[in-house]
């Protein structure tokens, strides 16, 4: 099953500007928990999907409460400086779109 699927809501947004946080947010407690048994989301995915090191990543946190994955990466250069092409961090999340979970 695709993550879109499976979640309500799949945003990024800036984290400050020198981080963008990707938040997936479940349909339910279900799709919530399928989704983090599977072991398919990790920080390693993440690593691979946005083509960064681990070392990158600065929070890759599960909140139940609010049926949540919440990633936090380093952005490559600071919100608005030149050379940036997402002043507000918004569109990051379109790696996230292919993931399937099983």
């Amino acid at each position: 099953m695709n993550i879109i699927d499976m979640a309500k809501v799949i945003r990024s947004k800036n984290s400050g500007p020198f981080k963008i946080t990707i938040d997936v947010i479940f349909k339910d407690y279900d799709m919530y928990n399928k989704a983090k048994s599977s072991g398919v989301l990790t920080m390693d995915l993440i690593s691979q999907l946005y083509k960064i090191s681990n070392e990158k990543i600065v929070a890759f946190e599960w909140y139940e409460q609010g049926k949540a994955l919440k990633v936090t990466i380093r952005r490559n250069i600071p919100s608005g400086s030149p050379g940036d092409t997402d002043v507000y961090g918004c569109q990051q999340h379109a790696p996230m779109l292919s993931i399937d979970i099983p």
